[in-house]
C-alpha cells in the first residue's frame, strides 16, 4: 500500500490597521505594558456597540482579489460562541455562511518537487477579531494580556489540495510575500502577524495506483505552528505518525486537534475536533450587512503587481535569471529599487551608438550581460556591505541612479572589481556619486601603458623564483603575477592589459 498526505491550511494574518477591529483602541504596538490599549467595546462590556474598521474591510476585499476569490456582493458578521479566558465577551465576531471571499485559487512553483506546479484552491478568506493573549507559567498560573484581543484578522481556508509538507511550506512563503505586496501585513510568523493550523489526513493507494477506500479520511488539525519550519516539520511527523496507525490497522476514525511540540519534535493530542454546530453561529445583532460590490469594483484597480506576476517580468524584461528575480522580489524595497536601476540603465544603453545596430538575440545577449553584473553586485557585494553594516535597502545612502552610474563605470570597464569595491563601500558611507569618489581616491582603471609597464617589470625583478618556474613549465603561476601586479597597482591595473604585459616579458618570442 501506499499513503497520500492530503493536507489543507488554516491561515490567520494579522491586518496592519491603525486601530482594532471594532474599537477604536490602538493595534499592533510592541513593547507596552499588558492590558493598557483595552476599552469596554474590546473587553465586551454590557451595553457596548462594536462598529467596524473600514480599513480592515478593505484589506480583506484586497486580500481576497490578489487569491483570485470572488468577492461576496453582500457579507455580514457573526457570533462564534466559545468559552476561553482570552475571549472577554465569550464570543468571537467573525464571519460565517456569508464571508467576503470564497472560490479562489494561488498557483505555486515547486522546484525540485513531485509536481513542478499546483493550483492551490482557497476555499474562503473572511474577517474576525484576534483573541487575547495566554501566558501560561510553569507554576500552573495564566495571565492574559487583552492588548491584542480585538486587532483584526483575515483568516483564509485553502481547500485540500497540498500533497506534501514542503508545498505548505511555499504557499505560506508565497502568501507572506503577497501581504506584504498589498502593504496589508508585515505577515511575520515568528511575531504572530501570520498563524497557521494545518489539517492532515492520508488515503491508501493500491500498488496499481488505484484509491482503496474514501477520497478524505478524518483528518487532524495541527495547531500552535508559529514559524515555516514548525508547520514542515509537524507535518511530517503526521505523515509518520499516521502511516504507522494505518499500517497497524488502527486509522484515525474520527478528527481530533493535536498540538505541536517543538522541543519534543512531535505533535500532542488535545482534543477532538469541533464542528460548526459546537459554535452556535449566529448574525452578529449590532452590526449591519455589508455591501461589497462597489468596494470591490474600486480596489480591482488598485491590486498592484503580486509577487509570481513580478519574477516572470523580471526575467523576460530585463533579462535576470529566474533565481536572481526570485531573490530580489522576495523584498518589495529591493525590488522597487531594482526597478529603478534598471530604468536608469535602459535609457543609458539606448543612448549608446553601437546599440542601434544590434538587434535580437545579440541585443538579449548585451541584456543578459548587464543582468548578471546588476544582480551580481546587487545581491552579493552590495548585500554583503549592507549586512556588515547591519542596514538594509530602505535606509542606506545610495540611489538608484548612483547604483545605475556605479554599473555602468563597471559594465565599460573604467572602474575593476576591487576598485568597486571600495567606490561601493565610500557610496554607503556618504551616497556620493561614485564617479567623483573614483576620480578622488584614484581608483579608475590604469590605461597608461606605460606606467603599467613599469609596474610589471618591477613585479618581475621581484619574484624571479615564480618567473623562472613560470618558465619552466609552471604556467598557472600567470595568475599569481597578475595578482602582483593588481597588489602593487592598488587594484587599479587592467588585468587584460598587465597579462599581456607579463607574456611580452616571460614569453619575448611572442612579442617576435
Amino acid at each position: 500500500m501506499m499513503y497520500e498526505p492530503v493536507i489543507g491550511l488554516e491561515i490567520h494574518i494579522q491586518l496592519k490597521t491603525k486601530s482594532k477591529m471594532f474599537c477604536g483602541c490602538r493595534a499592533h504596538d510592541s513593547a507596552i505594558s499588558p492590558n493598557t490599549h483595552v476599552c469596554p467595546i474590546c473587553l465586551g462590556h454590557p451595553g457596548v456597540l462594536p462598529v467596524p474598521n473600514e480599513q480592515a474591510i478593505r484589506y480583506g476585499v484586497l486580500v481576497g482579489l490578489a487569491l483570485n476569490c470572488q468577492i461576496a456582493n453582500h457579507s455580514k458578521f457573526d457570533r462564534k460562541n466559545y468559552f476561553y479566558p482570552d475571549l472577554p465577551k465569550a464570543y468571537q465576531i467573525s464571519q460565517f455562511d456569508l464571508p467576503i471571499a470564497e472560490k479562489g485559487h494561488l498557483d505555486i512553483e515547486i522546484p525540485g518537487g513531485e509536481r513542478e506546479a499546483a493550483r492551490i484552491g482557497i476555499t474562503r478568506a473572511h474577517l474576525e477579531e484576534d483573541a487575547a493573549k495566554s501566558f501560561h507559567h510553569e507554576d500552573g498560573n495564566t495571565f492574559v494580556d487583552f492588548n491584542r484581543g480585538g486587532t483584526p484578522l483575515v483568516e483564509i481556508v485553502t481547500e485540500p489540495d497540498f500533497r506534501s509538507p514542503r508545498e505548505a511550506n511555499i504557499f505560506l512563503h508565497e502568501l507572506r510575500l503577497i501581504a506584504r505586496y498589498l502593504g496589508v501585513s508585515d505577515a511575520d510568523m515568528e511575531k504572530g502577524h501570520l498563524r497557521c493550523d494545518a489539517n492532515i489526513s492520508l488515503r491508501r493507494y493500491d500498488d496499481k495506483g488505484n484509491l482503496v477506500g474514501p477520497h478524505f479520511n478524518p483528518k487532524t488539525e495541527v495547531k500552535n505552528l508559529n514559524s515555516f519550519k514548525h508547520v514542515e516539520r509537524a507535518l511530517e511527523h503526521e505523515i509518520q505518525r499516521q502511516t504507522k496507525l494505518w499500517e497497524a490497522d488502527t486509522p484515525p476514525l474520527t478528527s481530533t486537534t493535536r498540538g505541536w511540540n517543538d522541543a519534543k519534535g512531535v505533535t500532542e493530542d488535545q482534543r477532538s475536533k469541533e464542528d460548526a454546530a459546537d459554535y452556535r453561529y449566529f448574525p452578529e445583532p449590532d452590526i449591519p450587512p455589508l455591501k461589497l460590490k462597489d468596494l470591490a469594483d474600486e480596489l480591482r484597480s488598485q491590486i498592484p503587481e503580486l509577487p509570481a506576476a513580478r519574477r516572470a517580468r523580471f526575467a523576460s524584461e530585463y533579462k535576470l535569471k529566474p533565481s536572481d528575480a526570485k531573490q530580489i522580489c522576495e523584498d518589495p524595497a529591493l525590488a522597487d529599487f531594482v526597478e529603478h536601476v534598471f530604468s536608469e540603465l535602459h535609457a543609458w544603453m539606448n543612448a549608446l551608438p553601437e546599440m542601434d545596430e544590434l538587434a535580437g538575440e545579440a541585443l538579449e545577449k548585451e541584456q543578459a550581460k548587464l543582468a548578471r553584473t546588476v544582480s551580481g553586485w546587487l545581491l552579493s557585494k552590495l548585500g554583503g556591505l549592507l549586512s556588515e553594516r547591519s542596514i538594509d535597502i530602505r535606509i542606506m545612502k545610495i540611489t538608484p541612479e548612483n547604483f545605475a552610474e556605479f554599473i555602468t563605470l563597471i559594465a565599460t570597464h573604467k572602474l575593476n572589481n576591487a576598485g568597486g569595491l571600495k567606490v561601493l563601500s565610500a557610496m554607503l558611507d556618504d551616497g556620493s556619486d561614485p564617479s567623483h569618489i573614483m576620480e578622488d581616491q584614484q581608483l579608475g582603471r590604469m590605461d597608461d601603458e606605460g606606467a603599467l609597464s613599469e609596474i610589471v617589470s618591477r613585479v618581475v625583478e621581484e619574484y624571479p623564483a615564480e618567473v623562472a618556474r613560470y618558465r619552466a613549465g609552471e604556467k598557472q603561476l600567470l595568475k599569481f603575477l597578475i595578482g602582483m601586479v593588481m597588489k602593487a597597482s592598488e587594484g587599479t591595473a587592467d588585468a587584460a592589459m598587465a597579462q599581456n604585459l607579463l607574456l611580452v616579458l616571460l614569453e619575448p618570442e611572442i612579442d617576435n
